[in-house]
């Protein structure tokens, strides 16, 4: 007879296996189907040069949820992450630079260097940000309330409302600045110096292809800030043994319940029985039957690739195709001789640990994206680099390094009909010839590299148009319109199907909240009282 399970999950990525981990611990029968042949989505560590490993998309830490680390268990297995020791280094235009965070005096002392205003305000500007990211995090973990469910809807919508209401009158106008105004706009109300602005701003165009002067880029800013390492808020870290560890663990921990994990084995089609989903085809022909279909993929390529025509009403088609994903994102890896010398800071230091930023100003970061629109991507490009192996000597030769560049504002198609298969190179050797500019002899230390354009990654990671976030994190499609009005709550359009990727609240990062939350909307449909009060 063949094989039923109670749940079969689509991709391997950190939510599918948070998912399958709630499932599981609560006595499901659970398979998680998986295209490549590792786990873990875009969280992986992979040798990209020989002797020289790193984590191949995703990079840092501090999203992951509190409440999955500990439920778990990773650190009992092995996971550990080092905090920065300062948030991010940027580079000035002048020769000059800016280093944020290692404590708010220090902060604040660096600002002073630009601006004695900014330095003054920034207490203020920090007790704002961490008030409505505080609201955030209390919502990250709660299933928005689902449009079309009645009474239930109300019930969700005045729970969730209570965080918002308990917040001062100012404090509620910050949170509409925040979801509304461009990043431009938020910043110039309380900060003077462009390179102050700029040092906060890069939050605003990570994984989102927009200008800082798009309206709702203030929110793409607070997305950012409202995670934590080893309890210290709004900070970053790198995981030891890069991202791939941490994937690696909790798939460890889901076959300790009892999970199956079944790897090169895409996904063809989600079959379907009338309006209830019956299970899956593979590609290799193998039909696995399960009561429920759990996707970790994008919405995107789920309901525009994984289903035949008839099974989605065309009202529900019509809403996914206009579903915008295509984060502007190119990831690269590089393998590195030496430690890049910056012209501004040339001797090995805590910069080399932190997050480089080279985006000096709004200014530079909108004509990037202007330019991208116009051209494919910019001639001065926006990049952030990581060196993990300043601090994780298990990733390359002792006295050489690995490096992730993760870089902004990379158009998810190009222009003309031109093919990101055949101009990558172009672009991966503008990213080194940018980095040069501010560190001479960068381009000299590459022994090798790596390059994922927004095209690489939809074809490597699954990612529709690249994007790192399984869709654009804008007003239009945040909480309970993620992805669509009225399957907010992680429930698909058929019986049975569900949804517990970054494509559903609360979106993108290494955060486990997606996967987290479905879980619990699955158990809570299998009781009356569940579906009704959960």
């Amino acid at each position: 007879m063949t094989k039923k399970y109670d749940a079969l999950i689509i991709g391997a990525g950190h939510n599918g296996l948070v998912c399958a981990f709630y499932l599981a611990r609560a006595g499901l029968k659970v398979r998680i189907v998986e295209r490549r042949d590792v786990v873990g989505g875009a969280a992986v560590t992979e040798e990209f040069h020989p002797g020289f490993r790193n984590s191949v998309a995703s990079y840092t830490v501090s999203l992951l949820q509190p409440k999955v680390i500990s439920d778990m268990r990773l650190a009992d297995h092995g996971y550990r992450v080092i905090e920065r020791p300062i948030s991010n280094f940027l580079p000035q235009e002048d020769g000059g630079y800016l280093k944020l965070g290692g404590g708010l005096d220090r902060t604040q002392a660096e600002f002073a260097r630009f601006s004695k205003h900014d330095a003054q305000v920034l207490p203020d500007y920090y007790e704002m940000l961490e008030n409505v990211a505080d609201v955030l995090r209390d919502l990250a973990l709660k299933s928005p309330p689902n449009v079309g469910d009645g009474l239930k809807t109300f019930i969700d919508a005045a729970r969730q409302g209570r965080g918002l209401m308990k917040l001062s009158l100012s404090q509620q106008r910050d949170v509409l600045d925040l979801f509304t105004k461009s990043a431009r706009s938020f910043l110039d109300s309380w900060f003077e110096s462009e390179a102050v602005k700029a040092a906060f701003g890069f939050d605003a165009v990570v994984g989102n292809y927009a200008s800082p002067d798009t309206p709702g880029s203030a929110y793409v800013l607070l997305h950012h800030v409202f995670g934590e390492v080893n309890g210290n808020k709004g900070a970053w870290g790198h995981s030891v043994g890069g991202m791939g560890n941490i994937t690696q663990i909790m798939a460890k921990v889901c076959r300790e319940l009892g999970v199956e994990i079944s790897l090169e084995a895409p996904v063809a089609r989600v079959l379907v029985d009338g309006e209830k989903v019956a299970g899956v085809r593979l590609e290799s022909g193998e039909e696995v039957v399960a009561d429920r279909v759990i996707s970790n993929v994008g919405p995107k390529i789920l309901y525009e690739h994984m289903f035949d025509d008839a099974d989605l009403k065309p009202e529900f088609k019509r809403r996914i195709k206009g579903f915008k994903a295509g984060s502007g994102t190119f990831r690269m890896n590089v393998a590195l001789s030496e430690l890049p010398k910056f012209t501004c800071l040339p001797e090995p230091g805590e910069h080399h640990q932190s997050g480089i930023i080279i985006a000096p100003t709004l200014d530079y970061m909108d004509r990037a994206f202007l330019d991208a629109k116009r051209d494919g991507w910019s001639q001065k490009p926006i990049v952030e680099m990581l060196i993990p192996s300043t601090i994780d000597d298990s990733l390359a030769p002792a006295g050489q390094h690995v490096a992730s560049l993760f870089c902004q504002q990379f158009a998810p198609e190009l222009p003309d009909g031109r093919d990101w298969d055949a101009e990558e190179g172009k672009a991966a050797d503008l990213i080194i010839d940018t980095v040069e500019e501010y560190a001479p002899g960068f381009r000299a230390s590459v022994l090798g590299r790596q390059i994922l354009s927004p095209k690489g990654l939809e074809r490597k990671f699954g990612l529709a148009g690249g994007d790192i976030m399984h869709g654009n994190m804008s007003l239009d499609q945040l909480w309970s319109a993620r992805p669509v009005l009225g399957h907010g709550a992680y429930r698909g359009p058929l019986k049975g199907l569900y949804m517990c990727g970054a494509g559903a609240h609360p979106g993108g990062g290494v955060t486990g909240a997606p996967g987290h939350n479905c879980a619990a909307e699955i158990l809570a449909d299998r009781s009356f009282l569940g579906r009704l009060f959960g």
